[in-house]
């Protein structure tokens, strides 16, 4: 656990931290789709951070889960992040799915975590939050029509980001209601020994698994296993641990107005002016969430206790 002084300063930056790198994942994603297809890119990554992070392993030392449940919860929520949400997300976008059409319908996660959490992870949601939340949904559309970055797309890209939806929110929810407290390199390489252990046979099955290395494809491998594997992922599940799920998943709205900005400063792409109308909507949405108190937690009576 973090101290007080150290929990203070981690829920200050580690939202920023968590979104800059979140919403930088879209774009790179695309990129990473010119030299490889989606699950050989993720059958990859994922072996490469497994990689990198065994030495820190065997250098740390840090302890393991002590039962089968605990080894179960980790993997569990591993499968719903690395497998179900990123698998699916860019099969979505690899077959057409614009990464702003995925990224607004999968920014829906904060509602159905809102919606789950009273009952699944005993934290009731006050009106001042489901004010917030709507704001911060009707600003994250509204920078998306604004940018009129909306395609239309076919039943099956769009039912493979809404398994991605679903995926996350579940990962999220369960987190908080099962999840206990690993040391993050121990959790990680669970995580993604998981990953890579889903992903290799898809990839083997679906797809050609040829690779083309480009300098662009290197770095967008490099930004994936980095600092989307490393740092992001093992901010949002410290996120979850340290504060009350509702609070973390309303981050999301932020990630479709943050992907439109990265894509503005790094590629170009112009930023309607009323996207930035949508995007203080969103903020001040994401704020209102994240400065209302929640309803105290009655969990049911058949809650585990750790």
């Amino acid at each position: 656990m973090l101290s007080a002084a150290h929990q203070k300063i981690f829920v200050l930056i580690a939202p920023w931290v968590f979104l800059l790198l979140w919403c930088g994942g879209f774009t790179v994603a695309k990129i990473g789709f010119t030299g490889a297809e989606p699950f050989t890119l993720l059958s990859i990554r994922y072996g490469a951070v497994v990689l990198l992070l065994l030495p820190f392993y065997f250098y740390l030392k840090p302890a393991l889960p002590k039962n089968l449940s605990g080894w179960l919860h980790v993997a569990w929520v591993g499968f719903l992040i690395q497998v179900v949400y990123f698998g699916t997300a860019w099969v979505s976008m690899s077959n057409g799915g614009s990464a702003a059409s995925v990224a607004l319908i999968t920014s829906l996660q904060p509602i159905l975590v809102a919606l789950s959490v009273p009952y699944l992870a005993g934290e009731k949601v006050s009106l001042v939050r489901w004010t917030g939340l709507g704001l911060g949904l009707i600003g994250c559309v509204w920078v998306i029509l604004a940018n009129n970055e909306i395609n239309l797309v076919s039943g099956t890209v769009f039912g493979f980001a809404v398994v991605a939806l679903l995926g996350m929110t579940t990962a999220t929810v369960w987190e908080k209601r099962y999840g206990l407290s690993h040391h993050v390199v121990v959790s990680s390489l669970i995580q993604y020994t998981v990953g890579f252990a889903c992903t290799l046979p898809i990839a083997w099955f679906t797809e050609t698994m040829e690779v083309t290395v480009t300098p662009a494809f290197a770095f967008a491998l490099t930004y994936l296993v980095v600092c989307n594997s490393i740092l992001a992922i093992s901010l949002l599940l410290m996120m979850i641990r340290q504060g009350e799920v509702t609070r973390v998943s309303s981050l999301f709205f932020l990630v479709p107005p943050g992907t439109a900005v990265i894509a503005l400063w790094v590629l170009g792409e112009p930023m309607s002016p009323m996207a930035w109308v949508g995007m203080l909507i969103a903020i001040s949405g994401v704020w209102l969430v994240s400065r209302s108190s929640a309803v105290k937690p009655t969990l049911p009576k058949h809650a585990p206790k750790h």
